[in-house]
């Protein structure tokens, strides 16, 4: 384990594994669930990428940038718009959290975890780095 993981307190071996798997569960569960809720691929491809628009906070500074991220790529909000999307019948609602959700599932399955103060690279489920090209 590497410095930076160790500060960050990032998963690793099976448990980053298995985060990773609850991720691509939660993206085709959610998509899944969509599709048999007859909503409308074209809102569904339009908000997709919404939450990630979150990465803006970083512009000001790291820290404000990963509390920005992470309240949009939470469980929170979206289980919440679930639950008012059923219990007040409103399909809207209900469209919208089930994309949120796919949306996080997917980044977390690729390995886009919830952020540290310590840059956009350093994240829950280990550091994400770029390839080195030859």
């Amino acid at each position: 384990m590497d410095e930076a993981t160790a500060e960050t307190g990032a998963a690793t071996g099976g448990v980053k594994l298995l985060l990773r798997l609850e991720g691509l569960t939660l993206f085709v569960g959610m998509t899944l669930l969509y599709a048999a809720w007859g909503g409308s691929w074209t809102l569904y491809l339009l908000l997709f990428l919404v939450p990630d628009l979150s990465f803006l906070a970083y512009l000001s500074d790291a820290r404000f940038g990963a509390m920005v991220y992470n309240a949009a790529h939470s469980y929170m909000a979206p289980v919440t718009l679930m639950t008012l999307g059923f219990g007040f019948a409103s399909p809207l609602t209900l469209s919208v959290a089930l994309i949120w959700l796919a949306h996080i599932g997917i980044d977390r399955a690729l390995g886009y975890g919830l952020k540290y103060s310590a840059g956009f690279g350093f994240t829950h489920l280990g550091r994400i780095r770029r390839q080195d090209r030859a």
